[in-house]
């Protein structure tokens, strides 16, 4: 599960990227719709996985808010990428 939502956080993190990119003129204004469609099916799939994801791995409220906030801040789904790596190095770690 860990694996999966790290997925969609990147997926989610970088399209984020993308739709702030045509705010400031690098991608034309003609490709809005389909980028905020893209964005918001992902940004809707990183929300109710974050809640799963918390809900199986035990995750802190405090935990899930930081992880939510970062899906609004830019650039702060590198943060949750960390985070998530880690947390997939303890639970191999915890299979061996």
């Amino acid at each position: 599960m860990l694996k999966m939502f790290r997925s969609i956080s990147l997926l989610e993190g970088f399209s984020y990227l993308v739709i702030l990119s045509v705010t400031i003129g690098v991608i034309s204004r003609e490709y809005v719709f389909i980028l905020g469609m893209i964005h918001g099916g992902l940004f809707i799939l990183y929300i109710l996985l974050s809640l799963y994801t918390s809900y199986k791995q035990n995750w802190s409220i405090i935990t899930w808010l930081l992880i939510f906030l970062a899906s609004i801040i830019p650039f702060a789904f590198i943060g949750v990428e960390l985070y998530l790596r880690k947390e997939i190095n303890k639970q191999e770690i915890k299979e061996e």
